[in-house]
């Protein structure tokens, strides 16, 4: 049995922000893969699965806006976050004060396919029916009733999903006229790739600790006809 959904998304903005343009931020061309599994966990996940894109199909024409918006200039950092944890300080940003306008080019009026597919990553819960079907089937049930408990993004927190379809297939027919040939979308990021590789580094499944320790991982994808085939770049991706 095939545990691989399909679905449409759309939204009126999208912002997939390039890695050297943070400071004004500009954004790719099309989603990137860390982005979809993001915007997917919103609607469904737990410890027991990791979400895989494979393919990803932009409908629409690639229209760029430019706008100012504002912005935190500051993180809170890790370290005032575990002290707070612990009672001592306040882990706090005070908005007002640390306030920046900021332009930013961004993508409008977007819609993107998105096949998917989940795999086990062996931490289990305490319960003992943990299996692919069973979460195969929340997972279903959540797309057909809208269900999620965060809101679904496009990149950036403000700039919400509109709409997203589980369907059984992709109308390839939909795609715009412009996004026709080989469209080479330079590198890309594709994600994180965490030290530990997956695996506890206590070696222990039953209470695992992971490494917080990672590198980015860029890939360099073409858009074919509209669709960036994910799963044939996998293998090849660069660190």
């Amino acid at each position: 049995m095939s545990y691989g959904f399909k679905i449409i998304v759309e939204g009126d903005y999208a912002l997939f922000t390039r890695p050297d343009t943070k400071v004004e931020r500009t954004s790719f061309e099309a989603p990137t893969v860390s982005a979809l599994e993001g915007l997917i966990k919103s609607v469904y996940w737990k410890p027991a699965i990791r979400i895989i894109i494979d393919k990803i199909i932009v409908f629409n024409p690639i229209k760029f806006i430019n706008i100012r918006r504002n912005e935190v200039k500051s993180k809170i950092s890790l370290s005032a976050v575990k002290s707070q944890m612990k009672g001592i300080g306040n882990a706090e940003i005070y908005t007002d004060d640390d306030r920046s306008q900021r332009a930013g080019m961004i993508l409008k009026d977007v819609r993107y396919g998105v096949e998917f597919h989940f795999e086990l990553t062996g931490i289990r819960s305490e319960h003992s029916d943990e299996c692919e079907e069973k979460h195969y089937n929340i997972f279903l049930r959540r797309l057909k009733n809208g269900q999620c408990f965060r809101q679904p993004c496009l990149g950036c927190r403000e700039f919400s999903v509109k709409k997203i379809e589980l369907v059984e297939d992709f109308d390839l027919s939909e795609i715009s006229e412009e996004l026709k040939g080989d469209i080479d979308l330079g590198y890309m990021l594709y994600g994180m790739r965490f030290k530990d590789g997956g695996v506890p580094i206590n070696n222990d499944w039953e209470n695992p600790k992971f490494s917080d320790k990672a590198d980015a991982v860029y890939y360099h994808p073409h858009m074919i006809d509209g669709v960036i085939d994910i799963a044939k770049y996998r293998e090849g991706i660069i660190c």
